[in-house]
């Protein structure tokens, strides 16, 4: 088999950077593990080896209400030396980039973002080319970052874009694993099991281009993804002394909200305002709104599975509980895949202005707030609502600039004219 040079010297580029920037700033990794914008309460490597010192020393690591993430991380990073502990687990997330980015070329090259079973783009021959889309993961800020945070986001999101890899080249059993694996150590992976379940379908059948004769029903999906979750409940269950309370301090997290821990979401401060009397009505309306995104974009973009993927995982990164630039970094490892549609986004500009803004002032307003006492909470959370605004513009342009390509394939006529929302 030949070897991809190209490939092979962006992947030991990336390594060398993000080794150079391990080996050159031992302070860094620290430093970025206490940002706000990049850990969360159920992301934190820090809190992860909170978990996994109590682990080691035979204490349930649920006892201490500080970790909050998957059981099965503990054994995983207890195999490590604690010798060469920081060196293992520099090398363990730069080698999860690496899969992350193995998946996203993989999906770049099969072209699912262009051209479905369903539909296909008039524009499908202006495209990034797979390198192009792999180097714009790979390279940004927000994934180095958060490489050399620690993040256990890593894994989630590695798991996510393999999943969607495996859908794309028709394994959809490994698929639904996958996916199984994402939401065991994040939840919120769980709802976009709809178009992943669609995704399977349309190449399978788009194969040999009609039903195949034993097809895999959704029920038999389902099945794999639920049954591959019940063997995680059952392992951590077993590994966390045959007790389920590693659910309500894992899960329950997601889905109560008890840790208020600043983030660049939008869910802490609301709740930090809340009267309790009213907490759990509003977080049935919040987690009922990130549902209603599922069904309504799975049904209206039923031709284009993986577009209503992309755009789930960018409104996650606006609205699930606990969001970072981890989740930021994941959707925009994906916009690449529209690069043809790109030309018809109309406020791409004030998009990515207001994006740098909020990067670049965030840690300011957070250490006006934390650290010098001269201003408070609306400091920062004012400067999220700007990130969210940034990224909402950059799913809303994205959003319009799809419809209007798919509009044009029906209005031949109207392309390349102006339109105007009524």
């Amino acid at each position: 088999m030949a070897i991809d040079r190209r490939k092979v010297l962006l992947y030991s580029s990336a390594a060398a950077l993000r080794f150079l920037l391990f080996s050159s700033f031992p302070l860094l990794p620290d430093l970025l593990t206490g940002r706000a914008e990049i850990s969360t309460p159920v992301t934190s490597f820090k809190r992860l080896q909170e978990g996994l010192f109590l682990y080691t020393h035979n204490v349930s690591p649920y006892d201490g209400g500080v970790f909050y993430q998957a059981p099965l991380l503990l054994p995983l990073f207890a195999l490590i030396p604690s010798s060469v502990f920081s060196l293992t687990t520099a090398l363990l997330y730069i080698l999860t980039d690496l899969l992350c980015t193995e998946s996203i070329i993989r999906i770049a090259e099969s072209g699912i973002a262009r051209s479905s079973r369903l539909f296909s783009s008039p524009r499908k021959g202006n495209h990034w080319d797979s390198l192009a889309v792999g180097a714009a993961f790979l390279f940004n800020p927000f994934t180095i970052a958060t490489c050399l945070a620690r993040s256990t986001s890593v894994f989630s999101n590695c798991a996510i874009l393999y999943s969607i890899a495996s859908a794309v080249e028709r394994k959809p059993s490994r698929s639904m694993l996958a996916l199984a694996s994402a939401a065991y150590l994040s939840l919120y992976p769980a709802l976009l099991l709809p178009p992943l379940i669609l995704l399977c379908h349309d190449q399978t059948v788009g194969k040999t281009g009609s039903r195949p004769k034993h097809p895999r029903p959704p029920i038999e999906l389902l099945s794999f993804f639920f049954g591959a979750l019940a063997w995680y409940m059952i392992l951590s269950y077993m590994l966390t002394g045959r007790s389920w309370e590693f659910l309500r301090s894992t899960y329950g997290v997601h889905l109560l909200l008890p840790d208020l821990t600043p983030n660049v979401g939008l869910w802490w401060y609301f709740f930090i305002e809340m009267f309790d009397s009213f907490r759990e009505f509003f977080l049935g309306v919040f987690w009922l709104h990130l549902l209603a995104y599922v069904g309504g974009l799975s049904f209206r973009l039923r031709t284009q599975p993986m577009f209503v993927l992309t755009t789930l995982i960018g409104i996650f990164a606006i609205f699930q509980p606990y969001p970072s630039i981890a989740d930021a970094s994941l959707y925009f490892a994906l916009l690449p895949l529209y690069s043809h549609v790109f030309p018809l986004m109309r406020y791409t500009f004030f998009a990515m202005a207001t994006i740098l803004y909020a990067t670049l002032l965030g840690p300011a307003f957070y250490y006006l707030w934390i650290y010098a006492g001269s201003g408070n909470a609306n400091f920062f959370y004012a400067i999220t609502l700007v990130w969210s605004l940034g990224l909402s513009i950059i799913v809303g342009e994205c959003l319009f600039a799809v419809l209007r390509d798919e509009w044009e394939i029906e209005r031949p006529d109207m392309k390349g004219k102006d339109v105007r929302r009524i």
